[in-house]
């Protein structure tokens, strides 16, 4: 199944990334999921391969297209490379990125775009913090204003690749209380007085490095300020509606694959004389799983036209990230019911997936606050 919007040349990419993720992604993922890690070495090989840089401008080092395509590679990437662990860490990029692109100077552009694209370097996003939660707004790690630095103080934590990542696009605080006072700093990993404080341990992405955060009199330079000082709280909200839609994509990936192996598994499973497939019950439970996959994939893909379009869509984001994180936990978590006793063992794909699929109403913006944000568009 694909998106109604894709066209020959979303076509020929997917063969692309299918031949790239079944040849270096998965005859590997399982393992790096149980040791919880995958080779920094794959960024390079992803970099030189273009595999990182579809959906950017070519003119600051991406491999051209736009947000439609980055969708439909990252999806093959999960289907072909059946780690979304790996898939995850790999993408990292695309939430550390765009701050930068919208509101950054050319300098900034070549410090810290040009090398992650090239899979010569790890950019991560810092926002959430430690008690802190969806509420940007609040946030407390505070950057005071020396001279031509800034120094920076407090902690992040649930950082995706940020036990190795070469820079942190960091939410501070450099005004008052609320909004107003929130700024987009890079913070290089090299900076003293920057630490990785935890290592932590998670229900899914096992794959992926998720880490605590910690900021000591770290002195940034004044040059890493991303846009206007005060003026970051616009370029974070902007980044979660992109965000978002990844999430929503990521959803997609991840139900049609563990569809995929439950319609396979019903097949081949006999029970009672007749296979798992003979069984109305059955058959009925994978129409389900399709038909919501469906509603799911026709939103996501409408959200993608709009948004690279231009339009602002915040609420169109937030409906579509609950409906594909709904759809991608009753997939996931139905796919193990067909497995029946396997798919609870820890060597069977859909195990995984079902783990995986657990973060994605929680990460992102919970799915209470995408009904906040529902509800303010809806003037209820």
């Amino acid at each position: 199944m694909t998106y109604l919007f894709e066209t020959e040349e979303h076509a020929t990419l997917r063969a692309s990334v299918r031949r790239w993720a079944a040849t270096h992604i998965a005859p590997h993922g399982a393992e790096w999921e149980e040791n919880e890690e995958f080779p920094v070495s794959l960024y390079a090989r992803a970099g030189a391969d273009g595999m990182i840089g579809t959906g950017y401008p070519e003119d600051v080092g991406g491999g051209g297209g736009d947000v439609t395509m980055a969708l439909v590679a990252a999806e093959e990437m999960v289907l072909a490379g059946k780690s979304v662990g790996t898939v995850v860490g790999l993408g990292i990029h695309a939430i550390a990125l765009p701050p930068i692109l919208k509101t950054g100077t050319p300098a900034q552009i070549d410090r810290f775009v040009r090398p992650v694209l090239a899979g010569k370097r790890i950019g991560c996003l810092g926002i959430t913090e430690p008690g802190g939660g969806s509420d940007v707004a609040g946030l407390r790690t505070t950057a005071v204003h020396d001279g031509d630095c800034y120094v920076v103080n407090g902690s992040k934590t649930f950082i995706t690749s940020g036990t190795r990542a070469d820079f942190v696009t960091t939410a501070v605080r450099t005004g008052g209380a609320g909004h107003g006072g929130v700024s987009l700093l890079v913070i290089e990993a090299s900076t003293p007085g920057f630490s990785v404080s935890k290592k932590l341990k998670k229900t899914g992405w096992w794959a992926s490095d998720t880490a605590e955060l910690t900021f000591e009199n770290c002195r940034v330079p004044v040059e890493n300020l991303i846009g206007m000082e005060n003026a970051g709280f616009l370029a974070i909200m902007m980044n979660f509606t992109q965000e978002r839609l990844m999430l929503a994509g990521q959803c997609v990936a991840i139900a049609e694959l563990a569809y995929r192996e439950a319609v396979q598994y019903a097949k081949d499973r006999k029970a009672f004389g007749k296979s798992l497939a003979g069984f109305q019950v059955t058959r009925h439970k994978l129409a389900d799983m399709a038909s919501r996959l469906a509603a799911a994939r026709a939103l996501t893909g409408e959200l993608a036209v709009r948004w690279s379009r231009g339009e602002q869509t915040p609420a169109l984001a937030a409906m579509t990230k609950n409906t594909a994180t709904d759809m991608c936990s009753y997939v996931c978590d139905q796919a193990v019911q067909v497995f029946g006793g396997m798919g609870y063992m820890r060597e069977t794909l859909v195990e995984r997936l079902y783990r995986d699929a657990r973060l994605y109403p929680i990460g992102g913006g919970t799915r209470e606050v995408m009904n906040e944000i529902i509800s303010k568009a809806e003037g209820y």
